[in-house]
C-alpha cells in the first residue's frame, strides 16, 4: 500500500457486480476490502485479485449482523485509520419469480429490508467516522430503477415488491445522508447498475457484472466537482 492509495470497502464483494467493482478498483491502485459473509470464499475472491496484482484482503463483514459490523469498522480503523470510499453493494432479493404486490409477505418484507435498508445504515453509520476522515470520502449505495416511483407508474411488468421498497427507501436515504453531509467533502451517491446478469436475478440479465460495476466504481472516484444526494445510470442523473 502506498501513502496515497484510497482505502475501499465493498460490501458483497466475493462475486458478481461487488467482485468486478473490487476488481477494478484494485486496477486503479486502491486497496480494496472485500466485504463478505463467508470467510473461505471472501478469501478466495481476494486471493484471486492479488493474482492479478491488486492489493486486495477479505473482511468478514454480514450486513445483517451487527456485532460483525462493528468488528469490521474496528479492523478498518486499526489497519488503515480511514475509509476512503464505502460502495454498500450486498443485496438480496426474494421475490423470484416476481408476483402481485397483493401478494407479498412479511417474511419477505423483512429479509429483503434487513438486508438492503437496515443493514446498509448500519454499515454506514459504523463506517462513516472512518469516511469522515478521508480528504475526499465516497459513498455509494447501490440501487435500481425500481424504487423510482416514476419509473414503476403504469409500468405492466411483474411486481417485485419488497424489493422495489427497499430500493425506495435506499434512495431517500441517500438522499437524507447527502442532506447531513452537506459542506463537508464526503459525496454520497445512489446508482443503477443495469439489468445485471447475477445471482439476484438468477442470471437472466442483459448486462454483464463488469459492466454493471462501472457506474459503481465511477461514482466512487468523482472528483471535487462531482454530484452528490442523486440517482444515477450509466445515461447519466436520473430524476428521482
Amino acid at each position: 500500500m502506498t501513502a496515497t492509495a484510497k482505502i475501499a470497502l465493498i460490501t458483497g464483494a466475493n462475486k458478481g457486480i461487488g467482485y468486478q467493482a473490487a476488481r477494478l478498483l484494485g486496477a486503479q491502485g486502491a486497496v480494496v476490502l472485500l466485504g463478505t459473509r463467508d470467510p473461505a470464499r471472501g478469501e478466495a475472491a481476494a486471493k484471486a485479485l492479488r493474482e492479478e496484482g491488486a492489493d486486495a484482503h477479505a473482511v468478514p463483514l454480514d450486513v445483517t449482523d451487527p456485532a460483525g459490523i462493528a468488528a469490521a469498522a474496528r479492523h478498518v480503523d486499526a489497519r488503515y485509520g480511514r475509509l476512503d470510499i464505502l460502495i454498500n453493494n450486498a443485496g438480496i432479493n426474494v421475490e423470484w419469480p416476481a408476483g402481485a404486490p397483493s401478494e407479498v409477505t412479511r417474511d419477505a418484507l423483512w429479509a429483503t429490508l434487513e438486508t438492503n435498508v437496515f443493514g446498509l445504515v448500519e454499515v454506514t453509520n459504523a463506517l462513516l467516522p472512518l469516511i469522515r476522515r478521508s480528504p475526499a470520502g465516497r459513498i455509494v449505495n447501490v440501487s435500481s430503477e425500481m424504487g423510482l416511483p416514476a419509473w414503476l407508474a403504469g409500468s405492466e411488468m411483474p411486481a417485485m415488491t419488497a424489493y422495489s421498497v427497499s430500493k425506495a427507501a435506499v434512495n431517500m436515504l441517500t438522499v437524507l445522508y447527502a442532506n447531513e453531509l452537506r459542506g463537508t467533502t464526503v459525496k454520497i451517491n445512489a446508482c443503477s447498475p443495469g439489468f445485471v446478469a447475477t445471482d439476484i436475478n438468477r442470471g437472466v440479465g442483459e448486462r454483464t457484472a463488469e459492466e454493471g460495476a462501472g457506474i459503481e466504481v465511477r461514482l466512487a472516484t468523482l472528483g471535487a466537482d462531482g454530484p452528490t444526494g442523486r440517482f444515477l445510470n450509466d445515461g447519466g442523473t436520473v430524476a428521482w
